[in-house]
């Protein structure tokens, strides 16, 4: 049995999280309701997930994978930026990133659906040969 890598995460951002949690938006719930009680492959996902000096929208810790669903804020160019820029921080933990358009789960979430499911089939290829 592989053990998780542990990745340590700001305390403070734990309220936000819960916050976050409590206030999900509808493209957030509707990913989630497929999402929850390892419906997709078996996994575990947690929603609203402390991670280093971020929360990812969900988080997979067996597979290291975050899934993050973008509205129109991550249009604005300083957005953009910082989403590079924290995209990269997390890539660099070794967490494996999905991105997702608010619209696209929100009008066609079996597309959705089907590309993390590729994802996930990419990641666990990629674990089973660094075994």
């Amino acid at each position: 049995m592989t053990r998780r890598k542990i990745i340590p995460y700001n305390p403070k951002l734990t309220a936000l999280a819960k916050q976050l949690r409590q206030n999900m938006t509808l493209a957030e719930v509707l990913l989630w309701n497929h999402l929850k009680q390892k419906q997709m492959r078996g996994y575990d996902f947690d929603r609203q997930r402390p991670i280093d000096e971020y929360i990812v929208d969900f988080y997979c810790k067996d597979l290291m994978l975050a899934i993050e669903i973008d509205g129109t804020s991550h249009d604005l160019d300083t957005s953009a930026i910082k989403d590079v820029q924290r995209q990269q921080r997390l890539e660099a933990l070794g967490i494996h990133i999905l991105r997702f358009r608010d619209e696209a789960v929100k009008q066609d979430i079996a597309n959705v659906l089907w590309g993390i499911e590729g994802g996930i089939i990419a990641y666990e290829g990629q674990k089973t040969t660094h075994l």
